[in-house]
């Protein structure tokens, strides 16, 4: 049986331009206490964009946390206060230049439970229209096109090792292909 911890004291050890650490104190059902390392982060958006011929348009860019550049969907961070679905849009016209006429909701994902708060919002966008880039201040990305169908295999086959890209384009493809 699950147990809920109660806070009894929370400590901030360090306040960066994206997470927020914290270091608090918890009183178990039992009685005992044990320290909880915790990242805030304001979570972020995620989004499967489809053409028409559904091909989906993916970003790949370098991810100095692994040395190697990803193959992931459009995404980017939620400012504090933000609408999800506001953020998707804006994420999928500047990393991608593309307007979407429907924005659908996929669900929400937790990417890391165990300490960090972060929720990453899904959406397929569909109806595009396309214009320019405008890519964030120290932001490097190249815009790839591919049927949905590979994009589905290679995160079935472990090609797609982000955990919002694996799970957006298997959602959209099986909410596609029921």
């Amino acid at each position: 049986m699950y147990s809920k911890e109660k806070t009894t004291a929370s400590k901030q050890v360090y306040d960066g331009i994206v997470v927020k650490l914290f270091s608090d104190e918890v009183e178990l059902d039992n009685g005992y206490k044990a320290t909880r390392e915790v990242i805030h982060h304001p979570g972020g958006v995620c989004v499967v964009a489809l053409d028409n011929d559904e091909n989906i348009f993916m970003v790949e860019q370098f991810r100095y946390p692994f040395g190697e550049v990803l193959t992931e969907v459009p995404a980017g961070k939620l400012e504090y206060g933000e609408q999800p679905e506001v953020c998707g849009r804006r994420e999928l016209k500047e990393e991608v230049g593309a307007e979407a006429e429907s924005f659908e909701y996929l669900g929400c994902l937790y990417p890391t439970v165990a300490y960090d708060t972060e929720k990453i919002f899904m959406y397929l966008a569909r109806g595009l229209s396309f214009s320019q880039q405008s890519l964030d201040d120290g932001e490097f990305l190249d815009v790839k096109k591919m049927p949905l169908k590979t994009a589905f295999d290679m995160a079935m086959n472990g090609e797609l090792p982000d955990a919002k890209t694996q799970l957006a384009v298997i959602k959209a493809y099986l909410k596609l292909h029921k």
